[in-house]
């Protein structure tokens, strides 16, 4: 790694300890759960140690890719995502209600993950497309309904499993990639407008399930449901109660060993962080995170190219809105969607798009350090065309 030029090393050393950090944490919210492991504290553990290593492979795998492979299979990534999504609904397998997984020989796959990234990339082509085609200063209608037709097909095979989670953060991302591609403030509010109409239609024809609603509402009085829907709000927010500063200590969190946070190694996986090592472990998780942003956003800011800058900025819309709302439904302050936290949650499908995620992002910064007559040269061009 040293000899690739332009290594975002903060970036790398960011992800590579929250996923340290997560193994751990997963490892401690299942090794007492002999109804999860089977009897093998260690299963788990050793799962997300296997789902790290093949997510830094793919990372390496994307960071070594010519840029403008990237820019050639970005269509192809788009077009895969949409077939996935088509076939969980045809022969997905159901989980907490949602129809969301593919099981292929053994191994679950949530498509849903890749979307996210598939459609950063996606409408983030077609931004650069335009700007190096036409050459025009603003966005206009036509090319915010073009960017927003990108989002609409995945959005909408993603709503019918339903995935209120994914569908809330595929949203939040959308928006960041618009303001990033220099859509006017008139058309992000009438965006946003829209967004939160199409919700209100949703819930009026009965698009989200029963349990999905009870949520929304267990989050304006988690008193209305304590044992229902409310319960997982309340059992997060004594776990995290129990951690006060520095926490009970790795594997001796009261309410972890007793497993009474549901999904506590993936969805809940911060009650682990918050009971067991504390507010600073907690914080340390977060300050991670808030690193990962700051050079997400900073490599955005350095980057010349059009799509290099507008997929960096969606990128960070992505991690840092898919992480507020997993922190913030474990404290109570966002309704219980179930999206898992970056990096640190048990699960290959989030930690294969998260790091293809940053994959494309460390060859962002490295296509940003190549001298200007490198990326200028006529092979370039004409391949970025195709």
């Amino acid at each position: 790694m040293k000899t690739v030029p332009g290594l975002d090393r903060i970036l790398l050393a960011a992800v590579v300890a929250l996923s340290v950090i997560g193994c751990l944490l997963v490892w401690s919210a299942t090794s007492a759960r002999a109804d999860l492991t089977g009897g093998d504290p260690r299963a788990f553990l050793e799962k997300q140690i296997v789902n790290v290593a093949i997510g830094l492979g793919l990372l390496l795998v994307v960071l070594m890719t010519d840029h403008r492979w990237v820019r050639i299979m970005a269509p192809l990534v788009y077009l895969a995502s949409i077939g996935g999504l088509v076939l969980v609904l045809a022969m997905g397998t159901v989980v907490n209600g949602s129809r969301s997984w593919l099981m292929i020989g053994g191994l679950s796959i949530q498509p849903s993950e890749f979307a996210k990234l598939a459609v950063v990339i996606g409408m983030a082509l077609v931004v650069a497309e335009r700007a190096e085609g036409r050459r025009r200063g603003r966005v206009g209608l036509g090319d915010v309904i073009a960017l927003l037709l990108i989002a609409a097909i995945p959005a909408a095979l993603i709503l019918l499993q339903p995935d209120l989670g994914t569908m809330l953060v595929l949203s939040a991302t959308v928006f960041g990639v618009l303001a990033a591609a220099g859509t006017p403030r008139r058309w992000l509010f009438l965006v946003a407008g829209g967004g939160l109409g199409a919700v209100v239609i949703a819930v009026s024809a009965g698009v989200l399930e029963d349990y999905q609603i009870d949520r929304f509402l267990a989050f304006i009085n988690p008193d209305l449901d304590p044992r229902g829907a409310g319960y997982n709000v309340e059992q997060a927010r004594i776990a995290i109660g129990n951690g006060g500063l520095w926490g009970q200590g790795l594997f001796d969190g009261s309410q972890t060993r007793a497993g009474f946070v549901p999904e506590q190694h993936t969805d809940f996986v911060f009650t682990v962080a918050g009971e067991e090592l504390g507010l600073v472990g907690a914080g340390l998780i977060i300050a991670l995170l808030g690193v990962v942003l700051w050079r997400a956003l900073r490599i955005a800011r350095r980057t010349d190219d059009v799509f290099g800058r507008v997929a960096a900025a969606g990128i960070a819309c992505w991690f840092g809105f898919q992480a507020f709302q997993n922190i913030g439904m474990c404290l109570g302050i966002m309704p219980v969607t179930g999206v898992p936290l970056p990096f640190v949650s048990y699960g290959g499908s989030s930690i294969f798009a998260s790091m293809l995620a940053v994959g494309l992002l460390l060859n962002i910064s490295r296509r940003a350090a190549e001298s200007p007559a490198a990326r200028l040269q006529p092979t370039s061009r004409v391949l970025v065309r195709v």
